[in-house]
């Protein structure tokens, strides 16, 4: 079930067709312009974190934002020639088909059809990349480059570019404790603390003249756990009453029901091993047994499945925030076994959520079909994820080095 010939042109087709809607919407300006009037302060010299701010009010994404945004806005003209940005995240967009491609076909578990679902029924994604020209996107893009790094064993510069993609849009920590497993069960503790020093400085180093004028200030606008979310933009919440939605109790609730779900599938969906998890501090060479090497379906499962839970119990998803986990969606329905009966269910409940996701405003009912259309997904990861095998016979083409000089 590779993803072929066929699925490379799909996607190199599919690339030029998104070219070709940008420049066709005159809203575009809504969340672009904010951007650029957010760098163009640290373009005038501005490195007081509060002190950045658009129409749509205060910069509230980490520093590796501005700088992106800032070549942009150079690239642009100081923003006015939107039709280039257009062009620019179409190229973007094709860049992300790739990247995804070639960890589906890593996999070797979602059929060749499915990515024509992929590539050309949603019109939300394309609207998020070629026409709005937000920045999860650009997150995105980074964080599949990050785990194409990893299936590679590229360790550090994985580490790296996910750091990066941290400081781009703060979403992507919805991957980090899969990625903190992964890290344990290749290296032990005491290997995985060099590669958190990467994510860590990098975040330092990109921060670091801004933290040298306003440390809290940069830090509460750009890392901001607390920041409320507005009602009317909700997709996921519409169901509830407003009051309840704002409510501190319920995002404690979701808190809680998060580190649950993490718990759950840490300890018994991503740990293959009989021994306990805190197997996982030691070393590799001393784990008796010793810890089979790390494949390529156990490192996308972990990950996938851990921004999924964050999806799910997420205080409040707004419609940019489809493309969080819209290309990892058809591998959590095929990753589990599927007889040839039940191939079609999974294509339609991509349809639902893709008509929740397009439904503007949010209704009681979408919002609600989504929820059940996520609650299935988790059952059939739960019920139809069995423990990991314990060792799989690496494919010819892709042999693994189990030598530790890539991971350095």
């Amino acid at each position: 079930m590779g993803l072929g010939p066929g699925g490379q042109s799909l996607g190199w087709q599919h690339g030029m067709e998104a070219q070709g809607q940008a420049g066709g919407s005159g809203d575009t300006e809504i969340d672009w312009k904010a951007y650029m009037q957010e760098v163009e302060g640290f373009a005038n010299g501005t490195l007081d974190y509060t002190q950045l701010k658009g129409d749509t009010g205060p910069l509230v994404y980490p520093a590796g934002f501005v700088y992106i945004f800032l070549g942009l806005y150079h690239a642009t003209g100081r923003g006015s020639n939107i039709r280039l940005a257009q062009y620019l995240f179409a190229a973007l967009y094709l860049l992300n088909l790739l990247l995804v491609f070639r960890i589906y076909c890593r996999t070797n578990k979602v059929p060749p059809y499915v990515f024509f679902f992929m590539c050309c029924a949603s019109y939300r994604i394309h609207s998020i990349f070629v026409l709005r020209l937000f920045n999860d996107p650009v997150a995105m893009a980074i964080l599949f480059l990050a785990i194409n790094l990893f299936l590679e064993e590229h360790w550090s510069w994985g580490c790296l570019l996910f750091s990066l993609a941290v400081s781009v849009k703060m979403n992507i920590l919805l991957f980090a404790p899969g990625l903190l497993f992964l890290l344990l069960q290749r290296f032990g503790l005491l290997g995985c603390i060099p590669k958190l020093c990467i994510c860590a400085l990098l975040q330092v180093v990109l921060g670091l003249p801004f933290l040298l004028v306003n440390p809290i200030g940069y830090l509460t606008r750009s890392f901001d756990l607390g920041r409320q979310f507005q009602f009317k933009w909700t997709v996921n919440w519409r169901f509830l009453p407003e009051e309840v939605f704002q409510n501190r109790a319920f995002h404690a609730a979701l808190l809680l029901a998060h580190l649950a779900g993490l718990g759950l599938f840490a300890l018994h969906r991503w740990h293959s091993s009989k021994e306990s998890i805190l197997t996982l501090l030691k070393d590799p060479p001393k784990r008796k047994p010793p810890s089979p090497p790390l494949t390529v379906n156990e490192i996308v499962f972990i990950l996938f499945s851990s921004n999924f839970l964050g999806i799910c119990c997420s205080r409040s998803l707004h419609y940019q925030f489809y493309v969080w986990y819209f290309h990892t969606l058809p591998y959590l329905l095929w990753c589990t076994p599927t007889t040839k009966l039940a191939h079609m269910p999974k294509v339609l409940l991509l349809g639902v959520i893709e008509l929740c996701w397009n439904t503007y405003p949010s209704t009681v009912c979408s919002s609600l079909s989504l929820h059940i259309c996520h609650g299935l997904i988790l059952l059939q990861l739960w019920y139809g994820m069995a423990p990991m095998p314990v060792s799989h016979t690496p494919t010819p083409s892709r042999k693994r080095t189990t030598t530790s000089k890539k991971a350095q």
